[in-house]
């Protein structure tokens, strides 16, 4: 007998019902059916329905596409209202009319020349003018037949096509083409062919540092002190050294308070531990909330002390220096050093002190950054990505096997002994920190670089803080090499390490890094367009710049999504970077400059709970905390401190991102695919950071 299923299947469906609410009024509400099981019956059964079967398929086929096109259109609304906002902004920075070329009114920085500073500007726009005026010319030569391929100019218009009649732009085109061919092509090949070599010495140096950290995870390599200390208990054998902790700030009431807060929760015994506030605001509304906020901590009991400098000279090195100058210094063996937006953990003494007992040669341990603020906007997700790989690979790399890497500045731990054998800080450049770990090192001092340490801090938020920032780590550098490398050819260290900090530490990774990555990509490859007898490989222009991109990204893996982004902007900074290095090299008047960074005060949820308890307690010897009244009073120093922000025009990236945009044309008429596709992203991406659109926006 054989069973029948029609009785079921006009009564009930099979399948989990779907509602989808569409935001036409035109289309109400559909229900979708999943499959029955009429639909599996065999071909040859007696009770398929089959046209029942395709006239539901059909219907569901219908809702399908309708939703298909909901979801279409939306995402085209979407497009359309972000490219409306982009071409609001867009107008907002016109009509302002703020650009780089404006005086800052930040204190803490010297004026640079306006001679000197428009200079670079000057002949990017002579590139760009000229790249215009050559467009238009070989338009022209297009349409009069002049045809090209790629990447190779086709000569045989140009050999039989009879002189005698020519016309005047045939012939004066001709005479441009055997003068690019002869006098030309030859040296701009000649400089593509040394920067692509210095661009493959460099990208065999970050493979092997790659390689370097793989072998580190795979071995489990890391440095393990010798005396062990149980972080739940707070047994450390005993060991408890004194330290001295300093805090240098200046003009930072953003961050002060979770700076300090921080550091006064360290665990660690009282009686072994000071800490210094080093406040060099001249400001005095900064500087009566520091002192206050020191005072607030000195009255629970903690041991601080705030200091101020009568003669601000030497920025953060001339007050560092200042601070070790102090009587009571002598009494203290480490010296640990935070930045005023840094947050170090309870155990932050605990895990990085304890490796120098019994490591008389040790003088410097450093811990890694962490950022509070990585996912804040598509700028700090950049950032991230760089300073994960300077950490994670750079740092580590060379901390396990050769001891030595340059200082970051903050969340170190110095041995004071290095410090005063090194010389102490001198203010002659604008990166103290890298100065005084390279005298370290010509002295014999070792460094470790503890990578499961994090200290936690704030990434700059708009580019403008940024761009600050990275001009003064990329021309200090070139300052600190003119004046250490007669100490360093002198000095008694190995011929290896001597090779290792002249070649590879300043001339290749400070040096040759930012020069071949502008010449190369903003300069050389759009000039290649206009004169296509010189020409870029392929793979110099994507594979191999893909390739250190992927390797880039790999310790932040959550960042694969921003692997394009982050290999365009990598080359849009190269501007800044080569005009810092060679403000540095050439001690022009850019070099010294020093603007501290701007902060935004962001703090992770459990620093924000802890102030909160903290700041609902009495203290002694004052009133009691009202509350409502100091948020108020934070709400308008908000909005004042918004007030003075305000996004800028940058005038040499909007100059490049038209010379590659006009060079991306011209690829066109060589039909130059990989050269046009990247010259056209990179022309927007100069075009999006040179109108501000990357970083914080302010309304």
């Amino acid at each position: 007998m054989v069973l029948s299923f029609d009785w079921w299947a006009k009564e009930s469906h099979r399948g989990t019902p779907v509602v989808v609410k569409m935001e036409n009024p035109n289309w109400s509400i559909a229900e979708l059916e999943g499959p029955s099981d009429d639909d599996f019956l065999l071909a040859g059964s007696p009770h398929t329905n089959r046209d029942k079967g395709r006239g539901k398929n059909a219907r569901q086929l219908t809702w399908v596409l309708l939703l298909k096109a909901h979801k279409a259109a939306g995402c085209l609304t979407s497009i359309a209202s972000a490219m409306f906002g982009l071409a609001a902004a867009v107008r907002r920075r016109v009509a302002s009319g703020r650009t780089d070329t404006d005086n800052d009114s930040t204190g803490g920085m010297e004026q640079e020349n306006p001679t000197v500073k428009s200079r670079f500007y000057s002949c990017i726009k002579v590139f760009l003018w000229l790249s215009v005026v050559l467009l238009v010319f070989e338009v022209a030569a297009y349409f009069k037949g002049w045809h090209f391929g790629a990447p190779h100019l086709e000569f045989q218009y140009l050999l039989k096509a009879p002189y005698g009649v020519k016309d005047i732009f045939n012939s004066f085109y001709s005479r441009w083409v055997m003068f690019r061919v002869e006098y030309l092509a030859p040296p701009l090949q000649l400089l593509a062919s040394a920067c692509i070599v210095l661009f493959l010495i460099q990208s065999v140096d970050r493979l092997l540092l790659c390689l370097g950290c793989f072998w580190i995870r795979f071995k489990k390599i890391k440095p393990v002190p010798k005396v062990t200390v149980d972080l739940e208990s707070g047994d450390g054998n005993g060991y408890f050294p004194m330290v001295l902790v300093q805090i240098p700030m200046c003009n930072e009431k953003e961050v002060y308070q979770q700076s300090i807060a921080a550091c006064c929760n360290l665990d660690w015994p009282k009686s072994n531990i000071l800490i210094q506030v080093l406040d060099d605001s001249d400001d005095p509304v900064t500087q009566l909330l520091i002192k206050e906020e020191v005072t607030k901590w000195q009255q629970e009991g903690a041991h601080i002390v705030y200091r101020h400098r009568v003669i601000r000279d030497g920025y953060k090195a001339g007050n560092l220096k200042s601070a070790m100058n102090c009587s009571y210094v002598k009494d203290y063996e480490f010296v640990a050093i935070f930045d005023a937006d840094f947050q170090p953990t309870p155990d932050f003494l605990k895990r990085t002190v304890p490796h120098f007992k019994d490591n008389e040669e040790l003088g410097l341990v450093q811990a890694r950054w962490s950022f509070v603020n990585k996912d804040e906007n598509l700028l700090t997700r950049l950032q991230n990505v760089n300073l994960s790989f300077h950490f994670e690979v750079e740092q580590q790399v060379n901390g396990i096997f050769i001891n030595f890497f340059g200082f970051n500045g903050t969340a170190g731990v110095w041995r004071i002994k290095a410090l005063e054998d090194s010389g102490g800080w001198l203010e002659r450049t604008t990166v103290e920190d890298m100065d005084i770990a390279v005298r370290a090192h010509l002295k014999g001092w070792k460094f470790i670089f503890l990578n499961d340490v994090e200290c936690q801090c704030e990434l700059p938020e708009s580019y403008e803080a940024y761009r600050k920032q990275q001009h003064r780590w990329h021309s200090g550098p070139m300052q600190l090499f003119r004046l250490c490398l007669p100490d360093v050819i002198r000095s008694k260290i190995s011929i290896g390490k001597k090779a290792n900090l002249i070649f590879l530490f300043f001339l290749l990774r400070k040096l040759i890094l930012p020069f071949y990555s502008f010449t190369l990509f903003c300069i050389i490859l759009p000039m290649t367009m206009f004169v296509p007898e010189a020409e870029l490989p392929s793979w110099v222009v994507c594979y191999i710049p893909a390739t250190m991109s992927f390797l880039n990204i790999l310790p932040s893996p959550k960042s694969f999504p921003f692997i394009v982004p982050y290999l365009l902007f990598e080359n849009t900074m190269s501007v800044t970077k080569f005009n810092a290095m060679i403000s540095g090299l050439f001690q022009l008047g850019s070099a010294y400059e020093w603007v501290v960074t701007k902060k935004s005060g962001r703090s992770s949820e459990g620093d924000l709970v802890s102030l909160v308890a903290k700041g609902s307690k009495p203290h002694r010897g004052g009133s009691e905390t009202n509350i409502g009244e100091m948020e108020e009073i934070l709400l308008q120093e908000q909005k004042a401190s918004r007030k003075k922000k305000h996004n800028r025009i940058y005038t040499k990236e909007l100059a490049l991102a038209f010379l590659l945009l006009t060079a991306s044309a011209r690829s066109l008429l060589s039909a130059q695919g990989i050269h046009f596709y990247f010259l056209l992203f990179q022309g927007i991406s100069f075009l999006l950071v040179g109108l501000d659109l990357i970083g914080e926006q302010v309304e």
